[in-house]
């Protein structure tokens, strides 16, 4: 009878089974999808801004060891050179372009030596950005400015320069590299934040358009890593109080992540075609809050905004500027070691 304890028991084991058969033809699904779409490096022109420090670099390394032909961009020709000679040093082949790519004219100008240089480009990743960390009261319109044209402009003026090249060779990769910040708005780093949430949602909206072009985006979502950057950040304020809670933030094992793991999942992300690739369980934990409860996560903004340096003081520093006992210290040690490798100096 259908009324029977025997039937709702034979019934619920047939959806169990149902549901299981479904997921794995899903799983299996995703692995045949994630072979079609990957990259072997191998002979890729591989184009990084923001290439010569930090997790550009640690990119590099990555991808250099995998066959890759590199082209590195950044402002500095001083940290190109040193991360070229690095490289070379490797048997790799690199091309660095030195240039501003907050300005519009800069970025067809990069692609144009790629292709005079190489043909082709296969990947370009955009990892080049600026921060500044401080409180609002601070935060003039021209410092959102200065970061949207850094974080945001940059990449997409890179996008667009590569983009007839891609569908010109019916295929291309672009890796946009934005942050946790660029999910949640982070106290002390509203116009890093801002600057994020557009590049994240510009380079979904793409992973969405260029698919049907053989072109594929994928989003990277880090969060704290120690790649040695803290020197080189900007801070208003209290710029000690500022620096402080920062590197302390990036050189704890808990909150931050290795700098060379973190440029291996990107790595792995970008080869196997995912769509994004959130780094660490922090930030998948904070995203996924932020989606079903969004007003629990403000309210964990709130408190912490609480405990950050408070000042008036407009001026601007950087970190290694803003050095204390409190930073040189074991704990921040490890950031210093990470600036040490990795080009930050």
């Amino acid at each position: 009878m259908k009324n029977s304890p025997g039937f709702w028991q034979n019934n619920k084991w047939q959806t169990c089974g149902i549901t299981l058969a479904g997921l794995g033809v899903l799983a299996v699904a995703r692995a045949v999808y994630r072979r079609v779409t990957s990259i072997d490096f191998h002979d890729k022109v591989v184009l990084i801004t923001g290439g010569s420090r930090g997790l550009g670099l640690e990119m590099a390394r990555i991808v250099a060891g995998k066959g890759a032909k590199l082209v590195l961009c950044a402002r500095s020709e001083q940290h190109l050179e040193n991360a070229a000679e690095e490289l070379r040093g490797t048997g790799a082949e690199v091309l660095t372009v030195s240039a501003d790519l907050s300005l519009p004219e800069s970025a067809p100008q990069v692609v144009q030596k790629v292709i005079d240089r190489f043909g082709r480009i296969d990947v370009l990743i955009n990892n080049a950005g600026v921060m500044l960390v401080g409180p609002d009261n601070l935060m003039e319109i021209d410092d959102y400015r200065e970061l949207m044209d850094a974080n945001f402009w940059s990449a997409l003026y890179m996008i667009k320069a590569a983009l007839p090249h891609f569908r010109g060779q019916g295929s291309g990769h672009i890796a946009n590299i934005s942050s946790i910040g660029g999910k949640i708005a982070v106290p002390h780093m509203l116009p890093y934040s801002a600057s994020k949430f557009a590049l994240t949602g510009m380079s979904e909206g793409l992973a969405a358009e260029l698919k049907k072009e053989n072109i594929h985006v994928t989003t990277v979502v880090p969060s704290l890593m120690r790649t040695g950057s803290p020197r080189n950040i900007s801070l208003k304020g209290d710029h000690e109080g500022e620096y402080a809670w920062f590197k302390l933030a990036d050189s704890l094992p808990l909150l931050s992540q290795d700098a060379r793991k973190a440029a291996s999942q990107i790595v792995d992300g970008i080869a196997a075609g995912d769509t994004e690739v959130v780094l660490t369980p922090i930030a998948r934990s904070a995203s996924i809050l932020n989606g079903i409860a969004p007003g629990a996560l403000t309210t964990i903004m709130q408190w912490t905004d609480r405990f950050l340096p408070q000042s008036e003081n407009a001026s601007v520093k950087k970190g290694f500027e803003s050095e204390s006992e409190t930073t040189t210290g074991i704990i921040g040690s490890r950031t210093d070691q990470a600036a040490a490798r990795n080009n930050e100096l």
